[in-house]
């Protein structure tokens, strides 16, 4: 079971959870920029001991250009995630801006048939029409 996808994924949700819920009550009076920077400490530590503890440290001159330059770029496109999803938690509730946020669902999608030349079928289509639907059905204040 460790070994699936779906297993780490279902996980990966679930923490994700937990941040939205644990951030909104954790932001309160604190500037959610400066939050996100402690987010970011926390993190830093956590995986700092994880490699450590599982020997998994990797020497950095192993690592290809081309990995460095994309891991660069995903490193700044997560801080800017987590810039924007603590400044919406600080002003949004958390069971608004978590769907909101979740259209990353769709983007990805749509990205990786365009950019990377995945290929979903017809009902992997219509279920990432739904997840958009969704997100603009949680998104209305009604």
């Amino acid at each position: 079971m460790v070994d699936s996808w779906q297993f780490w994924a279902l996980l990966s949700a679930v923490f994700a959870a937990l941040t939205a819920i644990f951030a909104k009550v954790g932001i309160q009076g604190v500037n959610s920029d400066f939050a996100t920077l402690i987010r970011t400490f926390v993190i830093i530590g956590a995986l700092s001991v994880f490699l450590s503890v599982s020997g998994q440290w990797q020497s950095p001159a192993d690592i290809s250009a081309k990995s460095w330059v994309f891991l660069v770029l995903s490193g700044l496109a997560t801080g800017a995630s987590w810039l924007a999803y603590f400044r919406a938690l600080q002003v949004g509730d958390a069971a608004r801006v978590a769907p909101v946020d979740k259209l990353s669902v769709v983007l990805v999608a749509v990205f990786a048939a365009v950019f990377l030349g995945e290929r979903m079928s017809m009902i992997n289509w219509l279920g990432i029409v739904l997840i958009g639907c969704g997100v603009v059905l949680v998104a209305l204040r009604v």
